[in-house]
């Protein structure tokens, strides 16, 4: 189905507009509900880059203009009735304008996150379906943005935080050496247990500095089929 058969199907309500679902592509994780009319839908198609509708501003909008936090659009559906859209993106940042990857972030459970503790080294579980994948980078770092934004009474990752970046690198040079340790000495289980642990507060440094994953999925990404010799020497050449 090309662009114009796919906008001629969709199904536009209520002042010309559609609901838009955004979410990631990666990780399944539902990012944000907005509108789209026509000229956001086709601009949207033709650029890759999601555009909506503002219904108070009545004026169409790029997803990340002002922000950086754009949305690239790596699929798009519309349901059984065709008045609704679901884009599958690839979310640059956060969706939401509080700084969470996601706009539902607030719930019952305690008035402020609803998000299950993802990390506890008492051995609490998420309690819901997590991704086992790369995507669980991505997951696991909302988190440590919502306990850094919005801690709860009793939250590790804030409080290592609150102690500033020497102790936030002291803790990733402490998991470092359990690692090598682990290599060196331990099973398998402990290799994969201790690097968990190092990643985790790799997560933590990044979060604390404002970093997203993603600047080092780029990395990785500019690095790959790249010899390491002449990778470092290139960087020695600087």
């Amino acid at each position: 189905m090309n662009i114009s058969d796919f906008v001629r199907a969709v199904k536009f309500g209520e002042g010309g507009l559609v609901p838009a679902i955004a979410q990631d592509h990666a990780t399944n994780q539902v990012l944000m509900l907005a509108y789209m009319n026509e000229e956001a839908l086709r601009k949207t198609l033709s650029t890759g880059r999601v555009h909506y509708f503002s219904r108070s501003r009545r004026r169409l909008w790029l997803k990340g203009a002002t922000s950086g936090h754009f949305q690239y659009l790596k699929r798009i559906l519309f349901d059984c009735d065709n008045d609704t859209l679901l884009l599958r993106v690839e979310q640059i940042g956060a969706a939401c304008h509080t700084g969470h990857r996601s706009c539902f972030f607030s719930g019952p459970e305690d008035g402020v996150v609803a998000e299950t503790v993802l990390w506890q080294r008492s051995g609490a579980g998420a309690g819901h379906e997590l991704p086992d994948s790369a995507g669980i980078i991505d997951a696991v770092y909302d988190v440590i943005l919502q306990r850094k934004a919005n801690p709860p009474r009793k939250s590790y990752v804030h409080s290592l935080m609150a102690r500033g970046i020497d102790a936030v690198n002291s803790k990733i040079i402490e998991e470092a050496g359990e690692v090598t340790e682990a290599g060196r000495e331990k099973k398998d289980g402990d290799v994969v247990y201790e690097a968990a642990d190092l990643i985790f507060h790799l997560l933590v440094l990044l979060g604390y500095r404002g970093i997203a994953p993603r600047e080092v999925y780029g990395e990785l990404k500019r690095r790959f089929g790249v010899s390491g010799i002449d990778e470092k020497a290139s960087r020695n050449k600087k």
